[in-house]
Order: structure tokens, then C-alpha cells, then sequence
């Protein structure tokens, strides 16, 4: 025999000893039957006395019964799965890619929005910019600015603990601090390339959304469209909510136009909150299944307006309003909700 075929020998007896030393073996008290002594010993259930019967076949009495004073081996135990992780517990570390490089990762800081799901879409994207308005000698495009404005929101709602789904996406364009946003026709409906045709674009949208929503399943969902209006240059406008006839979405318009003018009230007293709320029959709201708002930022020509969308600390001012509306409805929601439901 080889000096190799040696070491390998006592390799494996060396294994088999570590293995039979390492059973645990016990023996009966008075009375004790095969279940007794594997509940005694943490081992439940048909598998583990499937697993005992076998270990110890020849040390049985009649009908497998246990004798005293007789040494059985025990079954392993099994390793307990750890509990998988929940990916939207208070404290998780999460990473979005689509924040950029500075704001892609972010911890959950509360519960406030635990199970609710959220549908985010920034008008227009891809072939289609949107509004144009034009300050000094800069284009401001609406699906630029809206779009900054969506991840702003995303990102305070997953904070939260909500699901969010960003519709559209730009894989180039983080959250952005600049005043002018550099337009681009990256963007896709999550991964699919955007069609020319406008109804064609809109359908694609509320498709995705649909088909999430039916994944996702029931319970607490909201969608939401933000847009920035075009009117005269003369127009100035507050932030206004469009709803569907769904009394959900009307609910929704309602929160949010009451969230802005405690907010604004609140940051500059005297100034007021002109913002509006009204049922329209617009595709995305009619064809989506989600209760959802939609939301005109204001008039991307009126100068007054511009600056509610150029700096980015008002663009986030406007995120975490929506944020603090959806917080809101979403408490609503519980309230209402039967249990068990």
C-alpha cells in the first residue's frame, strides 16, 4: 500500500470517529416511548422519529419500544433557516442606482409607510419633452424638471419603508442640484424604449403600472403623474391636482392640496395657497388601475413659477409635500381599513 493510499485511510477513519463521537446519545426515563424522549430532546415530528427507528433498529423492543438502561442515538438536529431578511425593515441599508452615484444609497428610517406601494411617472421622457419654457437664454424642459422632482419623492418614500416603482427612468440622470438640467431622450418605460405616438406613450405607462399592481397584489397602492403646466408667460399658477372620478383620487387631490397650503402657510405666512383640485378625464387616470392624482407643478413660461422648479431646494420642498400628503392618506387608509383586510 503507497504512503498515499495510507493517509488517505486514516483520513477517512479519522472522519468517521469525529462523526460518531459527535451523536449525542441518551437513555430512556421510566415510561418513556420514542415521542416522549424526541420532544424531551427538541426533535418533533415524523422525520425525526423516521430518522431514530433507523439509528437504532437493533436496540428496540417489540413494536420499537424504548428499553431502560440502553444507550440510543439521537437524530441530528436540523439547522434552523435563518429568517430571511425584511427589505424594508427599520434599518435596512438599501441602494437605488437611478439616485446617482452621491444619493444611491439610503437606509430605511421609519415604518410610516411599511406595506403601501407606490407608482411614480414623470410626464413625458424619451422622444418627447414636454413643455418647453425659457429662462434668459436656457430651455427649461418640463420632463427634465419632473423627472428630478419623481426620484426626489422615490427616494422619500422608500426611506420610509414604502415599495416604490419609478415608471420612468433615466439610467444617466441621478437626483440633480443644477439649476439648468441638461436635456436628454434616454428615457425609458423601465427599460422599454418610449414610442413617438402620444397615446401610444400613455399606454404604455398605465400598462406597466397595471401589470406591477397585479404582482404586487392587494392592499394600500397610489399612483402619481407629475407634469409641469405650459400657459401664457403672464400665468403665474400654484401647484394644482387633477383625480379621477374614483372617490380614492378625489380623496387623494384633496390631501395633497391641503398639505401644500399648511406647508406653504406655514414657510411664508400671508402668501397663500391659490392651488386647485378637479376631476378630468385624462388617459392615465381613466386606464390605470391604482387610485392616482395627478399633479401640474405650475407654468414652466411665468418667471415667478420657473423658480419653483430651477432650485433644487424648492424641488425638494415640493417632494417632501407630496411625501407628507401621501404619509397622510395613507394613515387615512389604515383608519378606514377593516381588520383583517
Amino acid at each position: 500500500m503507497t504512503k498515499r493510499k495510507i493517509i488517505l485511510l486514516l483520513l477517512g477513519l479519522l472522519t468517521g470517529c469525529i462523526s460518531i463521537s459527535a451523536q449525542e446519545k441518551v437513555q430512556p426515563k421510566k415510561g418513556d416511548g420514542i415521542h416522549s424522549l424526541l420532544i424531551r430532546h427538541h426533535r418533533p415530528g415524523p422525520e425525526y422519529r423516521k430518522q431514530f427507528i433507523e439509528l437504532n433498529r437493533r436496540k428496540l423492543g417489540k413494536d420499537n419500544s424504548l428499553l431502560l438502561n440502553v444507550s440510543y442515538t439521537l437524530p441530528p438536529l436540523k439547522k434552523k433557516t435563518p429568517a430571511p431578511e425584511d427589505p424594508y425593515a427599520v434599518g435596512a441599508k438599501k441602494r437605488e442606482p437611478l439616485f446617482g452615484k452621491e444619493q444611491a444609497g439610503y437606509g430605511i428610517l421609519s415604518s410610516e409607510l411599511k406595506g403601501a406601494t407606490f407608482y411614480i411617472v414623470s410626464g413625458h421622457g424619451g422622444p418627447d419633452p414636454g413643455a418647453i419654457g425659457k429662462m434668459n437664454q436656457h430651455q427649461l424642459h418640463e420632463d427634465e424638471y419632473a423627472y428630478d422632482i419623481a426620484l426626489r419623492l422615490a427616494r422619500n418614500l422608500m426611506i420610509k419603508g414604502a415599495k416604490v416603482h419609478i415608471i420612468i427612468q433615466d439610467a444617466a440622470d441621478g437626483i440633480r442640484n443644477e439649476r439648468i438640467l441638461k436635456n436628454s431622450k434616454r428615457e425609458t418605460c423601465m427599460g422599454a424604449t418610449i414610442p413617438q405616438g402620444q397615446v401610444e406613450r400613455l399606454n404604455q405607462r398605465s400598462a406597466k403600472i397595471n401589470a406591477l399592481n397585479k404582482k404586487d397584489g392587494k392592499g394600500y397602492a397610489r399612483g402619481i403623474f407629475i407634469h409641469i403646466d405650459s400657459r401664457s408667460k403672464s400665468k403665474q399658477t400654484d401647484v394644482f391636482f387633477y383625480h379621477s372620478p374614483q372617490t380614492g383620487s378625489k380623496q387623494l387631490a384633496n390631501t395633497m392640496k391641503k398639505t401644500f397650503a399648511g406647508n406653504y402657510k406655514r414657510h411664508q405666512p400671508g402668501r397663500g395657497f391659490t392651488g386647485t383640485v378637479s376631476e378630468r378625464s385624462l388617459y392615465v387616470l381613466n386606464n390605470t388601475i391604482p387610485v392616482s392624482v395627478f399633479v401640474e407643478i405650475g407654468n414652466i413660461q411665468n418667471p415667478f413659477d420657473q423658480r419653483r422648479v430651477v432650485i433644487d431646494d424648492n424641488r425638494q420642498a415640493l417632494a417632501n409635500w407630496m411625501c407628507e400628503a401621501f404619509v397622510a392618506d395613507h394613515t387615512q387608509y389604515r383608519k378606514k381599513r377593516k381588520p383583517g383586510q
